[in-house]
C-alpha cells in the first residue's frame, strides 16, 4: 500500500503549518511532556503493529507529544501523573497544535498520522493501560 492512499482526509487537519484546534470537538486530547511521552508512544507503536493512531510531537519547549482520541473519551476516566487531559468537559478547555500532513510544520511534527481508514483516532482504553504501564 502506497503512502498516499493511506492519508486521512480530515477536515480538521490543515493544509499547510499548523493550527489550535479546539479539544473535545473534532476529537479529545492526552498530553504528555517530553521522554515520558515519546516513550509511550514508542510503546504503543510496538503494541499495535505500527499503526497507534494520530500521534504529534512538538520538537521545542516541554517536547509535548499529544494522543489524539475520540472526542468525549477522556474526561471521565482517572489517568496517571504526568498525563494533562485536553477535552471540553465541563470547566475544562484546551487547544491542541495539529500540523498539515506535509510540508513545514516546525516545531511540529506527525508522530503518527491518522490512517486512512475508519480508525482515525489513538484507542483510549489501550492509550491508559500503556500510560498506566509506563507512568505509575
Amino acid at each position: 500500500m502506497n503512502t498516499q492512499s493511506r492519508e486521512a482526509n480530515l477536515a480538521w487537519i490543515p493544509e499547510s503549518g499548523f493550527q489550535l484546534r479546539k479539544a473535545g470537538v473534532q476529537f479529545d486530547a492526552v498530553r504528555i511532556d517530553g521522554d515520558d511521552g515519546r516513550r509511550l508512544a514508542d510503546f504503543l507503536h510496538r503494541m499495535t503493529g505500527g499503526d497507534p493512531g494520530p500521534i504529534v510531537t512538538e520538537a521545542n519547549g516541554a517536547r509535548a507529544v499529544y494522543f489524539l482520541l475520540p472526542p468525549g473519551t477522556t474526561a471521565h476516566r482517572s489517568w496517571p501523573r504526568g498525563v494533562t487531559r485536553l477535552n471540553s468537559a465541563s470547566g475544562c478547555f484546551g487547544y491542541v497544535p495539529v500540523p498539515a500532513l506535509r510540508g513545514p510544520t516546525w516545531p511540529l511534527a506527525w508522530w503518527s498520522p491518522p490512517a486512512a481508514d475508519d480508525r482515525h483516532f489513538v484507542h483510549p482504553l489501550l492509550l491508559r493501560a500503556a500510560a498506566i504501564e509506563l507512568l505509575d
